[in-house]
């Protein structure tokens, strides 16, 4: 199982990160990363992120702004 982030613009059309993150292996791995990046992410483009394990989608979107406008 991996799991992986999708990143998208507000309108939550897919975008292409900042950082390019690799498949993870566990959903905190994946949370961890998004938890230490995010800021990159916000200021590269990406205002929300959905969290998938393979292709069964988790959650998302989820705001990456700070105030979870």
């Amino acid at each position: 199982m991996a799991w992986t982030w999708r990143f998208e613009k507000s309108d939550g059309t897919e975008t292409e990160p900042a950082l390019q993150p690799e498949e993870f292996p566990t959903q905190g791995d994946a949370e961890s990363w998004i938890g230490e990046f995010w800021k990159e992410l916000l200021e590269g483009g990406a205002a929300q992120v959905t969290l998938f394990e393979d292709s069964t989608k988790i959650y998302g979107p989820m705001s990456l702004q700070a105030d979870g406008a």
